[in-house]
């Protein structure tokens, strides 16, 4: 942690090793990280303000977030009330929705990269794994953690992207509505099974309204797995939906300046409002006015709980950390991979999936292959546009010829 010394912001300090990422083979990580945060500017993502090298190192100047890990709170609270749920699920999605509109998918999303700010709201991290997507263009490479991947995913086929973080954030809400995740075993080739067939235990005290949106988004097949607009549309996740999540004009906010935070640069530079504007028009992220101007508007938007913004903090929750919440039972210790057992209300609410071990699953590593839109086929065209007017009359399809 440190604090900017001309505004007195708190930040978080990322230190990296030039030599270690080099031995750890992690060095295309690491810029895509760095790659895309630059690009980012929501409520719910984790800012890079500024990176800073020397011969030796990397500092990664990021958004300060003092609430720890979604992942750990379910580890020591058990599952949120529904209420709760929604607010932070509602929250993820309108960031990865973000991503998605940027043409990134993130493709590592679990509760070990949401972390909780001081009101306890949500902010995604680590784009480590994430990718750029480009028209007419698929992925094969098997990323991020086996319980929260698409069957697509870990059985190598192709896949666009952002049904990926479809499945994942379907896991995600998942857990934090039932304390356990719904695909689950200590060994890895029989966790495949599961993902594959798709089948989860659904809690009885869970209301028919989520259920459906639970099964629409944890959907086997990607073509048939719900997708943003489909979720957005739920009934479900309308309920108390704040307006800045997923606004009409979601271009409008590069061209706001907040002329209270520029004069507050002005005051701790000892500068000009035209040199502030500049660096700001500029587009330099490392610029130093740049970096002091979004450090003070952040904090101010997050202290003033500026809720119908862009650009800000979402409402503090009033219930989020009360003592009330469950907690996991007595004896039963976390995996760090892996959430606790199920709190049941009752004995048939208990998922059976609830193995515990202390080996952490190893990320799968496949070697990327770079595929376009197209067909390689050894059939006479006749052959293969059949097949393709066959497919499209399934899928209930009209065509012209």
């Amino acid at each position: 942690v440190g604090e900017h010394q001309l505004t007195g912001h708190k930040v978080a300090v990322k230190i990296l090793n030039r030599q270690k990422i080099r031995s750890l083979d992690v060095v295309g990580k690491i810029k895509r990280e760095i790659q895309n945060l630059k690009l980012f500017r929501h409520p719910h993502i984790i800012k890079l303000y500024q990176v800073i090298s020397t011969p030796t190192d990397f500092f990664m100047v990021m958004e300060y977030v003092s609430g720890g890990e979604l992942f750990d709170y379910i580890c020591k609270h058990g599952r949120v009330e529904e209420a709760e749920a929604r607010r932070l699920f509602q929250q993820i999605l309108s960031a990865v929705d973000y991503c998605h509109r940027h043409m990134v998918v993130h493709r590592d999303l679990k509760p070990e990269n949401v972390l909780l700010d001081a009101y306890m709201n949500a902010k995604i991290a680590d784009f480590g794994l994430s990718n750029m997507m480009s028209d007419g263009e698929f992925l094969r490479t098997s990323c991020g953690s086996p319980n929260y991947a698409a069957p697509e995913v870990i059985s190598g086929r192709l896949y666009a992207g952002p049904e990926v973080d479809i499945w994942s954030c379907g896991v995600i809400l998942y857990a934090l509505l039932c304390g356990t995740l719904p695909f689950d075993d200590e060994h890895v080739p029989t966790l495949f099974k599961k993902i594959r067939g798709g089948v989860f235990y659904i809690p009885e005290y869970l209301n028919r309204s989520v259920a459906t949106l639970l099964m629409h988004m944890l959907q086997v097949d990607p073509l048939k797995r719900a997708t943003i607009k489909d979720i957005r549309e739920h009934e479900w996740f309308k309920e108390e939906l704040p307006s800045y999540l997923f606004p009409e004009d979601p271009s409008y906010d590069a061209t706001v300046i907040d002329d209270e935070a520029v004069r507050e640069v002005c005051e701790k530079f000892e500068c000009t409002e035209s040199e502030v504007l500049n660096s700001l028009y500029s587009g330099d992220p490392q610029d130093q006015l740049a970096v002091a101007y979004h450090l003070v508007i952040d904090n101010r938007r997050i202290m003033n709980q500026a809720s119908e913004f862009y650009l800000a903090s979402s409402p503090p929750t009033g219930s989020f950390m009360d003592d009330s919440a469950l907690h996991i039972p007595p004896g039963v210790k976390p995996h760090p991979e892996r959430m606790p057992p199920l709190v049941a209300d009752s004995p048939k609410a208990r998922c059976p999936l609830d193995a515990l071990n202390t080996t952490k699953p190893k990320p799968l590593t496949v070697k990327k292959a770079k595929w376009h839109l197209g067909i390689r086929s050894q059939s006479k065209p006749y052959d293969i546009m059949a097949e393709v007017y066959r497919a499209m009359k399934q899928l209930d399809f009209e065509w012209k010829v």
